[in-house]
């Protein structure tokens, strides 16, 4: 084995070592990274060749955590890893958003990309390790690839800037941003934030980048000690100069008139599907198969030059608007009458319908991954069918995109959204994309934001979103900055920079470059703009709804809420939840009990009042201390000879002896009371060694005029608390249950 390896210092003392040679030997390239107890595996390999037709970069990337790595047995039957969560989803597009550009052009060899988190420290954030891990996989490997990169979290705390904070110094943050770049330029940035400036963002970026060179670097050395600075030589592209050309002369012109034209999104694609088919007719029919992926590959080039030349040299877009202008914007609450909230928003071609739904603590979102396990009370799903764009295809459900989407606009939303006790719902909020032409996701920030003001959710601030886009020329630095861009303006450009915030700061962002050279200069006047632009969707959508709901919709469930004894939540839990569920079957209603610094915050959830306050009679019945002196309504339960027990509160019965009946004597207890009659008593005594219970029945009646007590038997001993009896003086068992009438 020839075992290389390489150790890089953070500021804090820290060390990340970085080793190759010992692991997956047979990849084209592996290492293994480590930082405390964490470790993980990274692997590439890439096809020899590409495959015949393939024009793009098919690179395929997968993050997946070991349970073994912690010490855990999976969940589920099967016991073993399944397919990829959520969590793992998203880092492995972190990854993929970092490294896609930097492949050569022309290089369409798939490419498979494989980080597993094999030992775990669980102190230790391992998605900021695993960009570098899958970089220096590359570095080490004859796999051609522009780099190398590197990724870093980036935290605040008490007004100072870390690298790679831990678990528990995350949760104190007021900054959670990714960032990932070369040695040169930054490459993507994702994070939220809890109304931050501009200013504050930038300098974070800056922060990162900083220790990036110092891991990019590391990478080099690495890559030169293994030997593997000349990358393997490949040939994935025909070309032919002369229909380079032809396409050009042909073409340009009327795509930069097709351009220059305002239309909507499929009239202009239309325009340009039939400029070029034009072109495909005025060669040789017996040409045009072979060569048709050229022709492709140089239209879209010449369209692709076309549209970026009329932005820059004009400043008009293809639909017709300024570099700063915002589409038309439209919005609508309460459109779905049935849900607990919702919310139409409409800009330009994309428009999202946004609904939310109230829930109890039992439907918020189990987390049960490698390092994180709890729950979630504000979860937010993003769909993203087929005929928002038109395309005539089937709905395959779920994809990496709408994940990607849902969690950036979760993490726009999260700040805001109130928890614990200002809160005592599970929220969900779901963005259906009806059309779809640039920045969907900022459509649900903005329709969700709607929605849950609609539903009577009383955020903090109401949250916006924009993306941005950019085209440059790399040659004079010249370049445009473009608010809220479209489809093709995204697919196009060299930027997709997405922010979000309130009209006081940053609560998420997302930006992936797509060319090298981005200076610090356009990052701030993107941010600025986009800051303008933000506030300005921002207006528009308070002219719909300004303020949340003062209450909840007529037809959405309640939650009431009280706290009791730590010591009384067995009572009202029960033996294996009997308690608990015969109250829930009884009055209709979901009762959930949560145990905080020794006491019981129980959540009592139904859409019908008066079923909710028989569960909250009930639950107070249950944990109610009785009080002598007390009047009660209480329920006859049985009836013996020497008088009847009766529950005064749940659980909770005593003795209304014969002689407490009435002021006169009384032969039989059924002359006066049967089973399941309702009675007022009073609680006359609890006995202080057993807690039985007297009760008095006369006591609430008008002593007669004259009376004279007369003389009694000795009298038994008192119920007790759970209505089982003593033994009265005389002999005999005292409330026996089978000598109940």
């Amino acid at each position: 084995m020839n075992i290389v390896k390489k150790t890089i210092k953070l500021r804090d003392g820290r060390e990340i070592e970085i080793e190759t040679g010992k692991l997956a030997k047979q990849a084209d390239g592996s290492v293994v990274l480590k930082m405390g107890a964490t470790m993980l595996l990274a692997t590439v390999v890439a096809a020899k060749d590409a495959k015949e037709g393939t024009d793009f970069m098919p690179l395929s990337v997968e993050y997946k955590e070991k349970y073994a790595s912690a010490g855990r047995y999976p969940g589920g039957f099967l016991k073993r890893e399944g397919r990829a969560n959520d969590s793992e989803i998203l880092v492995s597009r972190l990854i993929d958003r970092a490294l896609r550009p930097l492949f050569p052009e022309d290089y369409h060899a798939e490419v498979f990309v494989n980080v597993n988190l094999i030992s775990a420290d669980k102190t230790i954030m391992p998605d900021a390790l695993a960009g570098l891990a899958a970089s220096a996989a590359l570095a080490v490997s004859d796999i051609p690839f522009n780099g190398p990169i590197s990724e870093v979290r980036v935290a605040r705390l008490d007004g100072k800037l870390v690298i790679n904070p831990t678990f528990t110094d995350l949760k104190l943050s007021d900054i959670d941003i990714m960032v990932a770049g070369t040695m040169d330029n930054i490459m993507m940035v994702e994070g939220e934030f809890k109304e931050i400036s501009e200013a504050e963002m930038l300098e974070a970026i800056k922060f990162a980048h900083e220790e990036i060179k110092i891991q990019c670097q590391a990478q080099i050395e690495l890559m030169e000690e293994v030997g593997k600075t000349q990358k393997r030589e490949y040939c994935h592209e025909e070309n032919d100069l002369e229909l380079k050309q032809a396409i050009y002369d042909f073409c340009y012109d009327r795509c930069y008139s097709i351009a220059t034209t305002p239309s909507s999104k499929h009239e202009r694609t239309d325009a340009f599907e039939a400029l070029k088919e034009e072109f495909i007719a005025s060669i040789p029919e017996e040409e045009q198969e072979a060569k048709m992926a050229m022709i492709n590959r140089y239209y879209h080039s010449v369209e692709k030059e076309a549209m970026r030349n009329m932005i820059l040299n004009e400043g008009v877009r293809l639909d017709g608007r300024t570099t700063t202008q915002i589409r038309p914007i439209w919005c609508e609450v309460d459109y779905l009458p049935a849900t607990h909230g919702s919310a139409l928003f409409t800009r330009g071609e994309t428009q999202s319908l946004t609904t939310v739904t109230l829930g109890t603590r039992l439907d918020m979102k189990a987390v049960d991954e490698v390092l994180v396990e709890g729950s979630e009370q504000f979860v937010l799903h993003y769909n993203f069918p087929p005929f928002s764009t038109g395309d005539a295809k089937p709905y395959r459900g779920t994809g990496r995109r709408e994940i990607g989407h849902g969690n950036l606009a979760l993490r726009a939303l999260k700040y805001v959204v109130p928890t614990g006790e200002d809160n005592p719902y599970a929220v969900r909020v779901v963005s259906d994309i009806l059309e779809s032409n640039g920045s969907s996701s900022m459509a649900t920030v903005c329709a969700g934001t709607l929605a849950l003001m609609d539903a009577g959710i009383k955020i903090k601030k109401p949250v916006s979103g924009i993306a941005m886009g950019l085209i440059s020329e790399g040659g004079d630095g010249k370049y445009a900055i473009l608010s809220d861009i479209l489809g093709d303006e995204d697919h196009l450009g060299d930027m997709d920079f997405k922010v979000t915030g309130t009209a006081d700061g940053i609560t998420a962002t997302q930006m992936d470059i797509k060319v090298d050279g981005l200076s610090y200069e356009v990052l701030e006047n993107a941010l600025e703009q986009a800051r303008q632009g933000r506030l300005h969707i921002l207006g528009e959508m308070l002219k719909t709804l300004d303020a949340p709901k003062e209450d909840l919709k007529p037809h959405a469930p309640r939650i009431i809420s009280i706290v009791i004894p730590g010591d009384s939540i067995g009572a009202v839990i029960g033996t294996g939840g009997k308690v608990i569920q015969e109250i829930q079957k009884t009055t209709e209603t979901t009762v959930t009990i949560t145990e905080n610094n020794g006491t019981g915050i129980v959540e009592i959830f139904g859409d019908n009042k008066e079923n909710m306050d028989k569960a909250l009679a009930w639950i107070k019945g249950i944990v109610t201390v009785p009080e002598e002196g007390t009047v009660y309504t209480g329920k006859v339960v049985s009836i013996l000879e020497f008088g009847a027990f009766v529950q005064i509160l749940p659980g909770k019965e005593g003795l209304l002896h014969i002689s407490e009946l009435d002021w006169k004597k009384v032969e039989k207890v059924e002359d006066v009371l049967a089973i399941g009659d309702t009675v007022e008593v009073k609680l006359l005594e609890i006995d202080s060694k057993s807690g039985k219970m007297r009760l008095s029945r006369r006591a609430l009646l008008e002593k007669p005029e004259g009376y004279v007590e007369p003389v009694r038997k000795p009298r038994p001993e008192s119920g007790n608390s759970n209505g089982r009896g003593g033994r009265p003086s005389g002999g005999g068992k005292f409330g026996d249950r089978g000598n109940r009438r």
